[in-house]
């Protein structure tokens, strides 16, 4: 910790010349990209975390908001089964040894400084609400001995969860409150180094294939491209025989999957590249292609090369797919749900994002829950806050993880800072007026 300190203070006087993060925030099919901006160090800022005491998360008018769970270990991802129970998965992953930068130093002091000091569960509980009043009053440990569980699927009479280093599966039926015996591994996943920990998952609809979303080992290929072998991309894994095979790449870190109801298209939200300035690179929503390129760590939104990485493959630039809809940069979405009829009125079809937020800005972003609306089964026209007030006057309540709609009329949200799942429902006639993100 004291060599930190000095670090901290012998390179202080250096963010005078870091990246001036500007106001300006871009969504969208055709965001615009500013030049790129390199410095020593990016601008590093974590809002003091704090307790919510009397506050609550801001919901749109016509909407309430109920912390439904707390005292948890580090909610990330929550899956709702058909019985109306819901899934925690609670965890905390990475090994990784950091690269001992000062840059390195610095980012990793700040990141810790806005993560919940509860160390992980390494399993999962489920709420039950019994009598359907909104209060689960049911609260017990459906598995445990897990290894830092993050995505969550249900296909087949099975509970699929995806751990940092393996796709597990359990067998479930209907009104089960506890797994009978342990889980059994589908496939090994890639954990070596694990830059980006968190393994992202979905099921086809006909439950044939597991999506896994695994992320870089690295920002932008500084520990070398030998150790990205299998990583920055969807696998698509077999069910019955665990066998996979990669689906898509380029994904620097996909870490939510879901699949679009109707259609069966899996799509993503991706955390992008950091260290090209404060509205560089955006993060997005994209639907997810088999056999496409994404970019990293070339190029990213299309042909806009990226040349930090050695050795530099110019013709990965003009194989990247361009994503459907910028969430600005650094906003650190984690959560990806499709909405229902019975989420009412403009909520009804789109996507709900769970934004975690930023750490390299100077301004933080994200640090909410937004709503992309779609027509026609794409993206369409500007986003809404949904779920707000995880900031303010300097300190950080919550940070967003997985949202996930509960076709009885509510958007279940993750909060692993403050280690609280919360329940967001329609509560009489919305009225207009929401704030739309320009």
């Amino acid at each position: 910790m004291k060599r930190e300190i000095l670090i901290l203070t012998a390179t202080a006087i250096l963010l005078v010349s870091c990246e001036n993060a500007s106001d300006v925030t871009r969504y969208g099919s055709n965001p615009d990209l500013p030049a790129t901006q390199r410095g020593l160090l990016p601008s590093m800022t974590i809002a003091d975390p704090a307790g919510w005491g009397d506050r609550r998360p801001v919901v749109p008018a016509g909407y309430s908001v109920k912390a439904i769970a707390t005292d948890l270990k580090i909610p990330r991802q929550t899956l709702v089964l058909p019985n109306g129970d819901i899934l925690v998965a609670e965890g905390k992953g990475g090994n990784e040894t950091p690269i001992m930068r000062p840059k390195d130093v610095i980012a990793g002091f700040l990141k810790k400084k806005g993560t919940s000091p509860v160390k992980g569960g390494n399993r999962l509980t489920l709420l039950r609400d019994a009598d359907g009043d909104g209060t689960y009053e049911g609260r017990t440990v459906f598995a445990e001995n897990l290894n830092a569980p993050y995505g969550l699927a249900l296909s087949g009479g099975y509970i699929y969860v995806a751990n940092q280093d393996s796709l597990v599966r359990l067998g479930y039926k209907n009104g089960q409150t506890r797994a009978t015996g342990p889980a059994t591994v589908v496939t090994p996943l890639p954990a070596a180094i694990n830059h980006h920990w968190t393994k992202s998952l979905a099921a086809s609809p006909d439950g044939r294939f597991l999506y896994v979303g695994v992320g870089s080992n690295s920002n932008i290929g500084e520990r070398g491209m030998a150790v990205e072998e299998n990583r920055a991309l969807v696998l698509q894994i077999d069910a019955a025989t665990g066998a996979s095979r990669h689906f898509a790449t380029g994904l620097r870190n996909p870490t939510a999957l879901a699949i679009q109801p109707g259609t069966g298209q899996l799509w993503s939200v991706v955390n992008e590249r950091d260290e090209l300035g404060p509205d560089l690179v955006p993060d997005y929503l994209t639907s997810v292609r088999q056999g496409a390129f994404y970019g990293w760590p070339y190029a990213y939104w299309g042909p806009n090369a990226d040349r930090r990485v050695q050795p530099f493959k110019q013709e990965m630039v003009g194989r990247t797919v361009r994503p459907d809809y910028a969430l600005g940069s650094h906003t650190a979405p984690l959560g990806l749900s499709f909405s229902d009829a019975s989420m009412g009125g403009q909520f009804a079809s789109g996507v709900f994002v769970g934004m975690h937020g930023s750490w390299n800005r100077e301004k933080p972003v994200g640090y909410k829950v937004m709503f992309i609306p779609f027509s026609a089964g794409r993206p369409s026209g500007n986003p809404v806050d949904f779920v707000t007030g995880f900031q303010a006057d300097g300190k950080t309540f919550g940070r967003p993880v997985g949202v996930t709609v509960d076709p009885r009329g509510a958007l279940i949200v993750a909060d692993d800072l403050s280690n609280i799942i919360w329940r967001i429902t329609r509560s009489g006639a919305q009225s207009d007026g929401l704030k739309s993100v320009k």
